[in-house]
């Protein structure tokens, strides 16, 4: 396998080469449509055998109408920076004749038309036949949530990328940072494990809309949170305001029997005298 700057040649090597003998099938009218949840497994699909049968492919290519994204040919490969690490076509499946491009924690950048292209060798000849177009559509996650009083919330990041957490209480127009990835200040009440990000001891002023943002501030999720009080439970300023009427109550009631104890003492001394 090549390092990037070999890869980075070998690729605009090939795409000078092969623009000289480019012999495309016709580009069908209407792409593939695809749609998935930003942080999930995106399949791009694609199938080379209705139009190479029994031609051995080794030499794979996907780009978008802007640049390459991923293109292989034998063990050598090459990612786009942005899909480093996330995209590839397994070997064993090309040579069945499948194609599709695997897209890892695909991201809302992702979004976008991408083509498929094998490079064909033949008597000392290449051409580039095109395969399949998909429009890749990305969706963010949203759903509304009721939790008890106390109770723990898993908000969900679902990707490595998830930069941050902002918050907004229902009854304000203002949103608040919560947490940021890395940043030893964070409040001690959120924990975050894998994907998930755990806010403990909800209280009723918790109520309000969670937005997980991305490096670039896009929304990968809203939770619209109603924390809801629980019966038979009491938060301490309720423990604290009963203890209060009680304490008044009983000073009441010992102020009383003292002034019904003096008046009694005061018709005891009189009836004497």
């Amino acid at each position: 396998m090549y390092g990037i700057a070999r890869d980075r040649h070998f690729i605009r090597f090939h795409c000078m080469f092969i623009i000289s003998s480019v012999v495309s099938s016709s580009i069908p009218s209407k792409p593939v449509s695809i749609s998935y949840p930003v942080g999930s497994q995106a399949i791009l699909p694609c199938n080379w055998m209705p139009q190479l049968y029994n031609v051995p492919i080794h030499h794979i290519q996907w780009q978008t109408p802007d640049d390459t994204v991923f293109e292989q040919k034998g063990e050598q490969r090459w990612q786009a920076p942005e899909f480093k690490g996330r995209v590839e076509v397994p070997e064993e499946k090309l040579q069945e004749g499948d194609c599709s491009l695997i897209v890892r924690d695909v991201q809302l950048g992702d979004v976008g038309l991408y083509e498929s292209f094998v490079v064909v060798e033949s008597a000392g000849t290449k051409r580039r036949v095109f395969l399949q177009s998909v429009q890749l559509s990305v969706y963010d996650h949203k759903s509304k949530v009721s939790l008890g009083e106390g109770e723990d919330m898993n908000l969900k990041l679902y990707t490595p990328k998830a930069m941050r957490v902002v918050f907004q209480k229902r009854s304000s127009k203002e949103w608040t940072v919560l947490w940021v990835r890395g940043d030893k200040a964070n409040n001690h009440h959120f924990k975050e494990a894998e994907r998930v990000l755990v806010i403990k001891g909800l209280r009723m002023d918790h109520s309000g809309t969670y937005k997980v943002l991305d490096f670039h501030g896009r929304s990968v999720n809203t939770v619209n949170l109603m924390v809801e009080e629980v019966a038979g439970t009491q938060t301490l300023s309720q423990i604290h305001q009963k203890q209060e009427a009680v304490g008044k109550s009983f000073h009441n009631r010992s102020s009383i029997l003292l002034i019904i104890f003096v008046l009694q003492i005061s018709l005891l001394i009189q009836y004497q005298h």
